[in-house]
């Protein structure tokens, strides 16, 4: 026999048992003697044993599946390969706390009283100036802690945590101080009643209209004596109410404006065109108007009796 036959016969054993391998058989040896007609001899079995029942032993089918195939993972087709599952660990769950309920503090108890309902005068004004700077008190300053700034006291009072009593305490006024500045003498007396500035030197002798445009007040002086006060308001920027001392020149009762064509009741000339007089705007809208130079004035009944006293050459002192 030649080397190439030897070498052939060789690699189809080596065939046959990787095939037998990887079928999970194993190679019996087979008895030559036995012709395909003899039957197979009968197995030995030691005395002491029982032979094994026929419904006992198990198929080759079984033995198969029992047997654990040489053949790896990564041989076998990705249709039956079992990939592993990793399962996070469980943790049992826990029900959530119920919400804390927290009861707010009672407020505190409020201290002495500073300003009570009832009152009248500038720390009233004060108050509600200060009020109307952070839109509790809806009017204007009137100087008297009625009903309606009560209400506005107490509405700030809840609003900051405190007991809303309406009256102003001193826990109340001290919050209210470090939430406003001081208002000005406008703010105080936005609507006029503004209590006239002192007068000028000018005005401390005869008889004189002395007018402070910084208190916008208009002060009726004989000899020194205030003899009546009324609320004024004066020109724009572009038409201002000159400063200055002056005379009055001529008084005209029914006097209507040839230059705007406009009624000047009670008027008093003092200066070219300007003069004081009544001004029914002034009554109706306030400070949010101006006049054209003249000295308007908002009581008509206070000026009516104020154009019977006043005589031509009275002076006229017009100041800041």
């Amino acid at each position: 026999m030649s080397r190439s036959a030897i070498a052939k016969g060789r690699a189809a054993v080596g065939a046959v048992a990787a095939l037998a391998l990887a079928c999970g058989c194993t190679a019996q040896a087979v008895d030559s003697s036995r012709g395909e007609g003899n039957a197979p001899s009968a197995r030995k079995t030691s005395d002491n044993s029982a032979p094994t029942p026929r419904s006992s032993r198990s198929s080759p089918t079984e033995k198969l599946k029992k047997m654990k195939s040489p053949v790896s993972r990564a041989e076998l087709p990705a249709s039956q390969r079992k990939r592993p599952t990793h399962r996070a660990p469980t943790t049992p769950s826990t029900p959530a706390p119920p919400p804390r309920t927290s009861t707010p503090p009672p407020p505190p108890e409020p201290g002495p009283v500073v300003i009570a309902r009832g009152e009248r005068g500038k720390k009233v004004r004060d108050l509600q100036a200060r009020l109307r700077q952070i839109g509790w008190f809806g009017q204007h300053p009137t100087g008297t802690y009625g009903p309606v700034t009560a209400t506005a006291v107490a509405g700030f009072q809840s609003k900051r945590g405190l007991r809303a009593t309406g009256t102003t305490d001193t826990r109340t006024w001290q919050r209210l101080l470090a939430m406003t500045r001081e208002p000005s003498r406008y703010e105080l007396y936005p609507d006029g009643g503004m209590p006239p500035a002192k007068p000028d030197r000018r005005c401390l002798t005869g008889r004189v209209l002395c007018i402070s445009k910084d208190s916008r007040t208009l002060t009726w002086m004989i000899d020194g004596k205030v003899r009546s006060t009324m609320d004024v308001r004066f020109g724009s920027e572009y038409t201002p109410t000159r400063e200055g001392e002056f005379r009055v020149f001529w008084k005209s009762r029914h006097h209507v404006s040839t230059l705007y064509d406009t009624p000047m009741p009670y008027a008093m000339f003092f200066s070219g065109g300007q003069a004081v007089h009544y001004s029914s705007d002034f009554a109706a809208s306030g400070y949010n108007g101006t006049s054209h130079g003249c000295v308007n004035v908002r009581d008509k009944e206070g000026i009516a009796r104020l154009f019977k006293q006043v005589e031509d050459g009275d002076r006229v002192v017009v100041y800041k």
